[in-house]
């Protein structure tokens, strides 16, 4: 008996390897294959390999029994899920050195991973990888020549060629060549690459359709995205994934590359046309907005101009149609505002662009005739309201060369007839303004999108579809890849950003908790006792929904004042908290002789707030809802903001929380809460705007131990969900809630809600 025998035979305690080793002396067999079994006596000596038909045969008979034990238990494990190993076992080739071809060392290299699982250690090339295997890759390039671009249907050039793991290419000519024998270890200059090749033949199949019938600049930009539609071809989006990437071309780079960097986009000539007609000094971001908007729009693109609200994307629209005017003539462009803010743009056209010649299609004048198409003869814009689109047949008969939406969330949902009317519109290129393209989720992205760009994002069952998992990481790759199909069409800039804007005072916002009066907790409670014998009957779907709507309205007036739902019209202070609450805060800001807004979701109690805060204040101040005359609000505005004006400014939530400049106010107070952060900032934003000289405290009550507690500590817990694409929230769909999770969030925690807990009530940021 040898003596490495003898050591291995002592101590049965090693391992058994398989080891796979280039021959580049051999064509024919470029591979060698040997198992061996290797063990150590002590942790000073080598590891020995030793092959198994060598072990075997010098081994002791006694021993032998227990090391085919040792050798063969793994071996056989992994050969019941390995055909190729069972095959060497069945041909003795598992005890021998052995010579192979590229085809069985392909073989045996895709079954790694069955052998490691078995327990046996692999030695294999370093250049293989089971995970990451050397492949060729279909390499696709969208738009690398230069040409002009028209639009998202405009169609882009499509190259294709080979790449290898080292950067070296070939052409697809080469590689059908190869795909012609079969799944096989091929040496292309040098590398050993993974041929698998049924699933390169569909790929390259994928391809070459696109090739054929040309690609779209909407379609390329979803495939660079990682939005591809499965649908339309026979091979799977994982496969197309690993043996093909699609990159920009040099000419779609740099396209792209001007939108993405609003930075880029300098037009000397702008500059130029701005200083001769706009009567305003651009801030520098507001310049680089309309360079962005100008750079779409000479490749008829649309675009989102997402920046935040008081950062002045009126003045850019208007600048924008300024260098048309000049660069173009006779186009005609439309411009779609809500009612609420007609005046203001029309109060902005006169200040800062007086050479622009506008008609105002809107039943506030005179000279409308709704049944008859206007004349448009030197009309650089037409401007009317959501509600007259699908009233006024001429807008659907015009061609427009550029249609605006301003307040863009108005048409967040598909389905609303206004959203229809407004899509039914034909323009060269759509612009939409909104400080939130995402009110409560993707779904209102989706439908901006489909306005401004449509296709983009495909349809919306599939974008849902896309966007409606449970799978976290799944989740993850969607929310990037949207924000990558839609980063250059989106221009978003911050006032919370100081190198945007660094003259803005600061914002504080702080919870001002109210305590419930005994006769509100009393009917705060019945409330939540009656909703809870309701939902116990069993009421489902849109009847359920409706209750619970009616309910969670109830508790809100209830937590306002007591007599707003009973509806006596009799609201005495001291019988709500936040009456009691708006004393204070009201009086110290009377004091200071600092001006004030409050919002209210409910039109009915502004002119109790209105009344209440006039005692307060010692003289009467100012009211908004949308009842207000729309020709009054620009009086309104105006009056506040006078120096010696009114002192305060009740505005209903719908009506007043967008469109006014109302910086003379140093706080904004939400008496109650709509419970959509992306709403009330809009409405704080009437305040925190640029022209705000004073740092701004947002006051948002809240009443303890009620829903209004919960809700506001669930949307602080949401915040940071705020997607990947937009900073937004979503708002809190209390009316999908099962029942015990509703019943949670709106019962009453009695000693909290009458300040019996010790707790203090004064402001706390």
């Amino acid at each position: 008996m040898s003596t490495t025998t003898q050591r291995l035979s002592q101590a049965f305690d090693g391992i058994v390897c398989f080891h796979l080793a280039e021959q580049k002396h051999s064509d024919d067999h470029p591979f060698a294959f040997l198992a061996t079994y290797a063990s150590s006596t002590d942790s000073n000596s080598p590891l020995l390999h030793i092959p198994l038909g060598r072990i075997l045969q010098e081994s002791p008979s006694q021993d032998r029994n227990s090391l085919l034990v040792k050798l063969l238990v793994p071996i056989q494990k992994a050969a019941e899920k390995s055909n190729f190993l069972s095959g060497l076992i069945k041909r003795g080739e598992i005890f021998r050195p052995t010579a192979w071809t590229a085809p069985q060392a392909y073989l045996f290299l895709k079954d790694v991973p069955i052998f490691e699982t078995a327990g046996i250690t692999i030695r294999i090339p370093s250049w293989w990888s089971t995970k990451n295997p050397p492949r060729p890759t279909i390499t696709v390039k969208v738009g690398g020549q230069s040409q002009a671009l028209a639009g998202l249907d405009s169609l882009l050039n499509f190259d294709m060629h080979v790449a290898l793991p080292g950067g070296d290419t070939f052409s697809v000519e080469e590689l059908e060549n190869i795909l012609a024998g079969q799944d096989n270890l091929v040496r292309i200059r040098g590398q050993w690459l993974e041929f698998d090749n049924a699933k390169l033949k569909q790929v390259l199949e994928h391809w070459k359709k696109y090739v054929k019938h040309g690609v779209s600049l909407a379609e390329s930009l979803r495939m660079l995205s990682g939005i591809n539609d499965s649908s339309k071809s026979q091979v799977s989006t994982e496969d197309v994934a690993a043996w093909s990437t699609i990159i920009e071309g040099d000419r779609l780079q740099e396209i792209l590359a001007f939108i993405r960097n609003p930075d880029l986009c300098n037009n000397q000539a702008i500059n130029d046309i701005l200083a001769e007609r706009l009567r305003a000094q651009l801030r520098p971001y507001q310049l680089q907005g309309v360079m962005w908007l100008w750079t779409l729009y000479g490749m008829k693109l649309g675009g989102c101009l997402a920046d935040d609200m008081g950062l002045g994307k009126t003045i850019q629209i208007i600048s924008h149609l300024l260098v048309i005017q000049k660069k173009y003539s006779n186009k005609k462009h439309l411009l779609i505002v809500p009612a609420s803010l007609l005046g203001n743009w029309l109060s902005e056209i006169k200040r800062f662009a007086p050479t622009l010649c506008y008609l105002v299609a809107h039943s506030s004048q005179r000279t409308l005739d709704a049944t008859k198409t206007p004349d448009l003869q030197g009309v650089d814009l037409v401007i009317t309201t959501y509600g007259l689109v699908s009233k006024l047949p001429f807008l659907q008969a015009v061609v427009w060369d550029m249609i605006i939406i301003d307040e863009a969330q108005a048409i967040k949902n598909p389905n609303a007839k206004q959203t229809r009317a407004v899509k039914e519109l034909n323009g060269y290129v759509k612009y939409a303004l909104t400080g939130t393209p995402i009110e409560n989720s993707l779904l209102d992205l989706w439908s901006l999108f489909d306005f401004v760009a449509p296709g983009l994002l495909g349809s919306s069952k599939k974008f849902a579809t896309l966007i409606n998992t449970d799978d976290d990481e799944r989740k993850k790759i969607a929310h990037s890849a949207i924000q990558r199909l839609v980063s250059p069409y989106i221009l978003r800039r911050l006032k919370s950003d100081k190198r945007i804007i660094d003259d803005l005072p600061d914002k504080t916002e702080l919870a001002a908790y109210c305590t419930l009066t005994k006769h509100q907790a009393a009917l705060y409670q019945k409330s939540v006792d009656e909703l809870a014998s309701i939902l116990a009957s069993e009421v489902d779907g849109i009847k359920r929904r409706g209750l619970v709507f009616a309910y969670l309205i109830r508790l809100k007036q209830i937590c306002n004042h007591p007599n707003q739902w009973l509806g006596h019209n009799q609201y005495q202070a001291d019988a709500s908290g936040k009456f009691i609450r708006l004393k204070e805060l009201c009086t110290i800001i009377a004091q200071k002789n600092e001006k004030v807004l409050i919002f209210t979701q409910f039109r009915e109690i502004v002119s109790t707030l209105s009344a209440f805060l006039t005692t307060i204040f010692g003289r009467p101040g100012l009211e908004l809802h949308g009842q207000t005359i729309l020709q009054n609000r620009a009086k309104l505005v105006a009056e506040f903001q006078s120096e010696d004006g009114p002192p305060f400014f009740v505005l209903s939530l719908k009506a007043g929380g967008t469109g006014l400049n109302l910086t003379n106010a140093s706080h904004v107070i939400h008496f109650d809460r709509w419970w959509n952060p992306a709403v009330e900032n809009q409405a704080t934003d009437r305040a925190y705007r640029i022209g705000q000289k004073r740092n701004v405290l947002v006051h948002k009550f809240i009443c303890r131990g009620t829903i209004e507690e919960k809700i506001d500590a669930i949307i602080e817990q949401k915040r940071p969900l705020v997607d990947t694409i937009m900073k937004s929230e979503r708002e809190v769909m209390l009316s999908e809630l099962n029942d015990a999770e509703l019943l949670d969030v709106i019962s009453l925690d009695l000693d909290r809600a009458l300040g019996d807990d010790g707790f203090e009530t004064e402001s706390k940021e």
